[in-house]
């Protein structure tokens, strides 16, 4: 299946290798700044930008701005303690933290909120700096202390700041955060370094503290993208480089196989980082997936060139027979890998786009690097070997003579030979019992899938220093708040309300809504638990007889809910001392309100969205339903739609494209038919598998389909394309698929292995996302490999019997 093209490529290749060969490195020179360019994107960000609850919760926030607003960032200095975080020394060693961090100017503090200087102040009013008001604490007896921590529970801002488990009587709680508010802006990058030097300074006072902010978050992503890279990627190069060698047994081959590698991820992230495409926690594993396809082409390329030299032809005829073999299979190969791939970037997530741009891109590279450089260099090195005499090594095939593996592989042809209709009807059995199952896998989004564990695994110590992760606190920090503290975000959901909040009737609908709330809403008394406007007149009307005296005139049932001259009782409330809380929940203008709704921490993600989507239908006006659960299941939904559309998209497009080139190349479309159909089955026995496992699709695992047909169009096409060339010399398709099995089935062998454990490094990644993409990837192959050889030697048979 030598194609005109393909011919006249190698053509080329043999006739001017040196300067294809120096062409193709000085454009890995000029290519290599561009990945110095590349911007790090670390976090979950990007992959909710897209989400219409994300834009609505952003909307949210602007519209009701909290305490602390978007342009304050704020530090959280998390005093976690099994004594209790109450007592006289702890409450001591936050305003020592205050004070070491109110004296360091380049921080920038402008305002600090703590347990200790809400008792500081219940102990002493007159106390203004921090010196006096630790001062007041060191200096009151115990008595005087608890009853100013009593005093203080009744204080909103102090029970939020203290952990779940406060006990006003006892005086004590478990944990306790110190809030200090910055003035810089929020997105400023310097924020990344600010907080660092709090950390410093609060590890000064007590290593026990915990420093948690969107700073700390966005350096500890980045370096665990960089820590997973540091760990992976030498594993990954020890693994490979052992294979290679036993695979090649030739250092100069090797060295060929290994610099064509570099070059391909040299090029592919060079040009990323000169479109300025962002590197995140996706496109780790793009350069081991460029490893797996790079070192199939080269050990193909070596291997079908040994093949024609044993048969005593000399380079030029040797390789310009296999070059233009395996042009037409590397591009039937990227081609549909570049299909494969890039149909992720119909998905509405921006990381998942990026990725499927950037492999497709790479795919390009990998044929044009591996279907001209390699076989020029190896032209070229060849004729300098037998110019100098330079020694000779192993240059045998991987399965070639009367090989052990040669037998083995040959013996994948039995279900050929004996019942073939059989052997694929239990096949297609085991297909349809594998989708079934396989179609029960979840789908979620969870930041705790990109966060290390709180423990870092004891194999990591006995890594060298370079390879040695960093000591993160994100992941300990976000347990104590979620275990700790009153419920936050992750057990609330928000209703942004549009509608006219004056009407008379406006306070008392919020009410008659959240009577008989949905199941997974928590239920007080027949209604839904919620935070709205309410909450800051009730407050209000307690402190303020004159507001009382306003709301009960207003009250024409007396259920203490104002139900007309609402304009004059917003305003008395906004003017109270509760006019900062009012503002969070309703707009200065009275067209926009937002109620918070408490929901059961046992109910799934899935459960909550279904029940608040349904829920803000009982509001008149415009209602949207949003909140951090709300978003995750949104982009888990997303993910689950992107690994759907992009596989049936792919299989699809791939098909066509299979069908009409092997119709155009051999006038065989059937052979471009059978090359999808092992990949099918590899799909419903990997999916089967996830189920099995326990392993949902995530933000990265979503690629896993999409991936999983351009790995697997890799062993069928090879398959398919020798089958059709050692078809044309004999009559019999038995002889010719043991001849295609024992040729191209030992290096799709050393492929598979090669590219398996080197893609299996990926389980030691000290993210969990990265460790089941690189299980589920080796699964792939594995499946790829087994069913390209199982199955196409009995499809090929039976298609054979149908042309007659």
């Amino acid at each position: 299946m030598r194609g005109r093209p393909a011919g006249r490529i190698a053509d080329e290749i043999v006739g001017r290798p040196g300067r294809i060969a120096l062409a193709f490195l000085v454009v890995t020179v000029l290519l290599a700044p561009g990945v110095a360019l590349m911007e790090t994107e670390p976090g979950t960000e990007p992959f909710t930008e897209a989400v219409p609850e994300a834009d609505a919760l952003e909307q949210v926030t602007l519209r009701f701005e909290p305490t602390f607003g978007p342009d304050e960032p704020t530090t959280q200095i998390i005093q976690y303690e099994e004594r209790n975080a109450l007592s006289r020394e702890a409450l001591s060693t936050q305003l020592r933290v205050v004070e070491q961090l109110r004296d360091r100017e380049e921080l920038r503090v402008i305002e600090t909120t703590s347990p200790a200087g809400i008792v500081a102040a219940e102990l002493d009013p007159t106390a203004d700096t921090t010196k006096q008001k630790r001062e007041a604490i060191e200096g009151a007896t115990q008595s005087d202390l608890e009853g100013a921590i009593r005093a203080a529970s009744d204080d909103p801002v102090f029970t939020s700041i203290v952990s779940e488990d406060f006990s006003p009587e006892a005086g004590e709680a478990s944990a306790a955060i110190v809030v200090t508010t910055h003035a810089i802006p929020a997105g400023d990058e310097v924020l990344i370094d600010l907080q660092h030097d709090v950390t410093e300074t609060v590890e000064g006072v007590d290593r026990r503290l915990l420093v948690f902010g969107s700073g700390i978050v966005e350096a500890e992503f980045r370096a665990i993208i960089f820590d997973s890279l540091a760990i992976v990627i030498p594993v990954a190069a020890v693994v490979i480089l052992g294979l290679l060698l036993a695979a090649y047994r030739d250092p100069f081959d090797l060295a060929l196989g290994l610099t064509a590698i570099v070059m391909t991820v040299v090029w592919t992230f060079g040009v990323a980082g000169y479109v300025g495409l962002p590197f995140n926690q996706m496109l780790i594993a793009v350069p081991i997936l460029l490893l797996a396809i790079g070192i199939d082409f080269g050990i193909h390329m070596i291997d079908r060139y040994r093949e024609k030299r044993i048969e005593g032809r000399s380079i030029a005829e040797s390789m310009r027979t296999t070059a233009a073999n395996l042009l037409v299979a590397y591009g039937l190969i990227a081609g549909t890998t570049v299909i494969g791939f890039g149909a992720n970037v119909t998905s509405e997530l921006q990381p998942i786009r990026e990725f499927g741009v950037v492999t497709a891109i790479g795919m390009i590279f990998t044929l044009l690097i591996f279907g001209i450089y390699l076989p020029a260099a190896k032209v070229w090195l060849d004729r300098r070997r037998e110019a100098l005499a330079l020694p000779e090594f192993d240059s045998s095939p991987i399965a070639g003579g009367e090989s052990t593996l040669g037998r083995w592989l040959e013996a994948a042809a039995i279900p050929a030979r004996t019942a073939p209709v059989a052997f694929l009807l239990a096949a297609l059995l085991l297909t349809g019992a594998a989708a079934g199952y396989g179609a029960g896998v979840d789908t979620t989004f969870d930041v705790d899938d990109f966060l290390p564990a709180e423990e870092q695994p004891e194999y990591v110590h006995y890594f060298p220093g370079p390879m040695q992760p960093s000591e993160y606190t994100i992941t300990r920090s976000i347990n104590v708040i979620e275990d700790e503290f009153v419920a936050g975000e992750e057990d609330t959901i928000t209703i942004h309300l549009r509608t006219d909040m004056t009407d008379d009737d406006a306070l008392r609908r919020l009410v008659r809504v959240e009577e008989n709330p949905p199941d997974s809403f928590v239920e007080v008394d027949g209604s839904a638990q919620s935070q709205s406007i309410l909450v800051p007149i009730a407050l209000a009307a307690e402190e303020n007889p004159r507001i009382a005296v306003l709301v009960s005139r207003n009250d024409r049932t007396g259920d203490g809910i104002p139900d007309r001259n609402l304009d004059a009782v917003y305003d008395e409330v906004f003017d109270s001392e509760y006019g900062d809380l009012a503002r969070e929940y309703l707009t200065e203008d009275r067209d926009e309100t937002r109620i918070i709704i408490s929901v059961r921490s046992e109910a799934t993600t899935e459960e909550v969205t279904e029940d608040a989507r349904a829920f803000v239908n009982r509001y008149r006006g415009e209602a949207v339903a949003t909140g951090q659960i709300i978003i995750n299941q949104s982009v888990a939904e997303e993910i689950f739609d992107t690994a759907v559309e992009s596989f049936f998209g792919a299989i699809i497009v791939d098909g066509i494209f299979l069908i009409l080139l092997y119709w155009i190349l051999t006038r065989r479309a059937s052979l471009g038919l059978l090359a999808l159909l092992p990949i099918a089955v590899t799909v419903a026995l990997l999916t089967a598998t996830m189920r099995v496992l326990g392993i949902p699709f995530n933000a990265l695992s979503t690629t896993i389909l999409a991936i999983s047909i351009g790995l697997g169009v890799d062993y069928t096409v090879h398959f398919t394309h020798r089958y059709h060339i050692e078809s044309q010399s004999t009559d019999d398709p038995i002889e010719a698929i043991e001849t295609t099995l024992r040729g191209t089935g030992g290096a799709l062998t050393g492929t598979m292995l090669t590219t398996t454990l080197g893609l299996g490094s990926l389980v030691l990644a000290i993210t969990p996302i990265l460790g089941q993409f690189g299980l589920l990837t080796g699964l792939s192959i594995i499946y790829s490999y087994l069913t390209a050889h199982l199955l196409l030697p009995s499809l090929v048979v039976v298609l054979e019997r149908i042309r007659g």
